[in-house]
This record gives structure tokens, C-alpha cells and sequence, in this order.
């Protein structure tokens, strides 16, 4: 698949919220084919470089929307992490076992809103994590086509400057990502009967139709997967192999390869 087609793909299966902070690429990609038409004669001198200068300025202002957005999403999340913590324990504290107000079905009730809110929680951070790749391959290719088309050299020292945004650290949230998923072990054990039906949700939230978090997730670490891997044409510019290996998910969908995600 083009890579222009994955994107749009990819923007689709996000968060309707997050929709309009992905890659310009379409429009990046008029601009090169603008500037590689440009006439080589000096009389083009200068609408060349005009033409050039456009494009490095819509991609420094593509980085700095990633950055925004990214922060912003970053520090929601550890937010949100504490607070689900203490929510856990102030519900162990009132209606566990041991509480103030003991009651088994009171618990059991607030400790599903937690898992609920947990699952949608760690979704939404492994679309975060899938946002910072998809937008990284984007600025590469469309780099590596600028400088194809124009003989410039703008892809290498533009990447560097790439691997120093906050947008392609993805450190913190995959920590937060094993962080949810310990302690939705530790609080949800699921029994080993549970697995197959939880591959079967993996399945049917895969092919049913809507937007549903848990359906977006497992396209979201589909994604991450395909960008990551090792391949023939793995470079310098390539990212890194896949750091959630251990998610809930991923595992599910390797036991069942027949999962759809188109």
C-alpha cells in the first residue's frame, strides 16, 4: 500500500479529534512536484529557491503541530494514569473487602468502570505511540522524494533534527503502556480460558463497523508493526523495532493471524 493511502487509512482509524493533526502529505507532496518542475535555467534561480524555502517552512510548522500535540497528549496521560491509580484505591479502601463500606457487588461494579476506563486509556496511548511513527515515516518519505525529484540534500540534516523532537520520543508512553497493562494483570487476572474470548473481541472489534477505541488499538499496533519491522529496504531513516512487544493485543493477534485490519 502507498504510502499516502496509509496515511489516510491511518487518519480515518484515529480519533475523530485527532484527525487534523497528522501529516500535511497531500499538500507536501503538490509542493514538490511543483518545485521539481521549476525551470533549471537561471532564470529559476530564484522561484526555485522561494519554492524550496515554502517547503522547508510548511514542514517546520508540520513539526511543530506534531510537538504541540504530542506534549499535550503526553502529559494528559500521566495525568490520567495517577488519577486511575487512586481512583483503584480509593474503591479498594471503600467498597474491597477490607473497606469502610464493604460490598462485593458495589466493588465489582466500580472496579469494571476502572477496567473499562483502563482498557480505553491504553488504547488511546498506543494511538499515541502510532501517531509519532506514521508522522515520522510521513516526513521521511516526503523528504526522501524532495530530494530525489530535486537533487537537493535536505534528508538527512532534516532528520537529524527530527530524532530530537519531543514528538519522536516515545520512551515515556510505551513505559505507561507496560505500566497500564501490569496493572491490569495484577487487578483483572484473566484466566487462561479467557484468552480465546478475548482474541474473538480482538476479531469482532476489528470488523464491525464504527470507531470503536479497542478496534482503532489493534490497527494502531498492526500499523506500528508493519512501519517498524526489518525489512529489505530497512535504512538509516528507518525507526527502531517495536517496543510494545508484550501487548495484550499484539499477542492476540499473533495467536490468531486471520485477524482482519482492512
Amino acid at each position: 500500500m502507498k504510502f499516502g493511502k496509509r496515511l489516510k487509512k491511518q487518519i480515518m482509524e484515529s480519533l475523530p479529534e485527532w484527525r487534523d493533526k497528522f501529516l500535511s502529505y497531500k499538500e507536501l507532496k503538490k509542493l514538490v512536484r511543483l518545485i521539481s518542475a521549476a525551470p533549471s535555467l537561471p532564470a529559476g534561480v530564484r522561484e526555485y529557491g522561494k519554492a524550496e524555502a515554502e517547503f522547508v517552512y510548511l514542514l517546520n510548522n508540520e513539526i511543530d503541530k506534531f510537538n504541540n500535540f504530542f506534549m499535550e497528549q503526553e502529559e494528559d496521560f500521566v495525568i490520567r494514569h495517577e488519577a486511575l491509580e487512586e481512583k483503584m484505591k480509593e474503591v479498594r479502601e471503600r467498597w474491597g473487602p477490607s473497606g469502610s463500606e464493604a460490598s462485593e457487588t458495589k466493588y465489582g461494579e466500580e472496579m469494571a468502570k476502572i477496567r473499562k476506563d483502563m482498557v480505553d486509556f491504553h488504547g488511546e496511548m498506543v494511538l499515541l505511540v502510532n501517531y509519532s511513527s506514521v508522522n515520522y515515516t510521513g516526513l521521511a518519505k516526503i523528504l526522501k522524494k524532495y530530494d530525489k525529484r530535486t537533487g537537493g540534500l535536505l534528508r538527512l540534516p532534516f532528520i537529524q533534527k527530527v530524532l530530537e523532537q519531543p514528538f519522536y520520543a516515545t520512551d515515556q508512553i510505551s513505559k505507561l503502556v507496560k505500566k497500564c497493562e501490569r496493572m491490569i494483570d495484577v487487578v483483572f487476572p484473566a484466566a487462561e480460558e479467557e484468552l480465546a474470548e478475548k482474541v474473538k473481541e480482538a476479531r469482532d472489534a476489528i470488523t464491525v463497523a464504527g470507531e470503536g477505541i479497542f478496534r482503532n488499538t489493534v490497527a494502531a499496533l498492526v500499523t506500528i508493526q508493519e512501519i517498524r519491522a526489518g525489512s529489505s529496504t530497512q535504512s538509516a531513516f528507518s525507526l527502531p523495532p517495536l517496543n510494545l512487544s508484550d501487548s495484550h493485543l499484539l499477542h492476540a493477534i499473533h495467536l490468531n493471524p486471520t485477524i482482519p485490519t482492512n
